[in-house]
């Protein structure tokens, strides 16, 4: 903490999903995603973070519980469901209060078994198309020329130092602006009880599964669509998102130039 010291009116949380390994691909789930929530911090703290304590009140009784989407989806731990409309109706009342919450979404979707150059490391691609695109959302909000906050899970001591290095590189200006970016990387524990951390986890593996099965239905992602960074701002909510606030490389052949 510095005395005096101002902020900007946003906070960040990233959360990934799947693996960011080259060495060994998922032929289920062949990606790895990269998602940054972006949140007001007054609309934050009134709105969104109460009503996920409410909800896990009205579930568990306590709000010591911490929603992890893999535990929901293979119901591990808090998560051993009745039956299954039990866990339909969990998935529809939490899905209601991510679309009802106003937050932006940036995400990358790296195709792994795609990817052309070999030596790229997946996490770090995803991790400067996110931070370029946070700086253009930052100069929309005039918010550009204030420090940000950007919070990530830690993973362990080896790749906690490689990621901070490799954020502060492209925060030095190893960008495509060529300049500095008013970012600042906070580390979590897992064991953290954060909603935005949480609210993280819970988005990126919908958006992963558009890109992997994209003609199954999938309503979470459908109620993300409406949350992403667009290029015509609030007016083209929900469209012209692709390539803007989330980005899948190597690019769909049907989207390269000829």
């Amino acid at each position: 903490m510095v005395p005096g010291k101002q902020y900007s009116n946003y906070v960040v949380y990233v959360d990934e999903s799947g693996d960011h390994s080259l060495e060994s691909i998922d032929p289920q789930y062949p990606v790895f995603v990269l998602a940054f929530c972006v949140f007001q911090k007054a609309y934050y703290a009134s709105k969104i973070v109460p009503a996920l304590e409410g909800f896990k009140f009205k579930h568990f009784g306590h709000d010591v519980v911490v929603l992890h989407e893999t535990d929901i989806r293979k119901e591990r731990g808090d998560f051993r469901f009745s039956s299954r409309p039990h866990k339909a109706a969990f998935l529809d009342e939490l899905t209601g209060i991510i679309e009802a919450n106003n937050f932006i979404l940036i995400g990358c979707v790296i195709d792994k078994a795609r990817l052309r150059e070999r030596s790229e490391n997946p996490y770090h691609l995803a991790l400067g198309f996110c931070l370029e695109t946070l700086y253009e959302l930052m100069q929309e909000k005039h918010q550009d020329d204030l420090p940000t906050h950007v919070v990530v899970e830690c993973r362990g001591k080896k790749e906690d130092a490689e990621l901070e290095l490799e954020f502060r590189r492209m925060c030095a200006g190893e960008n495509r602006f060529g300049r500095p970016l008013p970012f600042e990387v906070v580390f979590a524990d897992k064991r953290t009880n954060s909603t935005g951390l949480q609210l993280a986890d819970l988005v990126a593996r919908p958006i992963g599964l558009s890109v992997v099965r994209p003609g199954q239905a999938n309503r979470a992602f459908e109620v993300l669509k409406r949350k992403f960074f667009c290029s015509g701002g609030r007016k083209r909510v929900g469209a012209d998102f692709e390539g803007w606030g989330l980005k899948i490389h190597p690019a769909p052949e049907s989207e390269r130039p000829r």
